[in-house]
């Protein structure tokens, strides 16, 4: 095994519907990498969840935005689980945000249950304070009232670029 081999590589995947990436969820890939070699954003696509963005679309904006860092990929998935595909991309971490205790209680039975049937642990990260209320069903509804929602959104100059 060498130093940077898929067996001692230390890689997350941060799964989601993305719909849209808000600056909140940059923000939890950009600290993610401080803990991982590799991140994996994976785009769920949920048919409970309806949104204006097709899967591709947003797949293509995630990988547009990332499209400078090696260290950063982005897949779609659905019909499976999440932890399957962690598996299946060499992933043997989940990275979860949380911005309130309402998020905590959900993502640590899933964690739980998650880590029971496949081994795979949950790392949590806080929301920073100034990312707590942007959530992508406020930003989606603020974009359905006609809204600006570049603030909410990752630029693509905000993201952390290889080193």
């Amino acid at each position: 095994m060498t130093a940077n081999s898929p067996e001692t590589m230390r890689c997350a995947l941060f799964a989601g519907s993305f719909d849209p990436f808000t600056i909140g969820h940059a923000s939890i890939v950009e600290r993610g990498l401080a803990l991982f070699d590799r991140v994996v954003i994976a785009v769920g696509v949920n048919a409970a969840k309806s949104g204006a963005a097709a899967a591709d679309e947003r797949l293509e904006a995630i990988r547009s935005l990332y499209a400078d860092n090696p260290r950063v990929d982005a897949i779609t998935y659905s019909g499976s689980l999440t932890v399957d595909v962690a598996a299946a991309h060499g992933c043997r971490w989940l990275l979860r945000g949380v911005r309130s205790v309402r998020d905590f209680e959900y993502e640590r039975d899933l964690a739980d249950l998650n880590r029971r049937i496949s081994g795979i642990e949950t790392v949590f990260l806080f929301a920073l304070p100034e990312h707590g209320a942007v959530s992508s069903s406020a930003v989606r509804e603020l974009r359905s009232y006609g809204h600006d929602i570049t603030p909410f959104l990752p630029q693509p100059h905000t993201t952390i670029k290889e080193k």
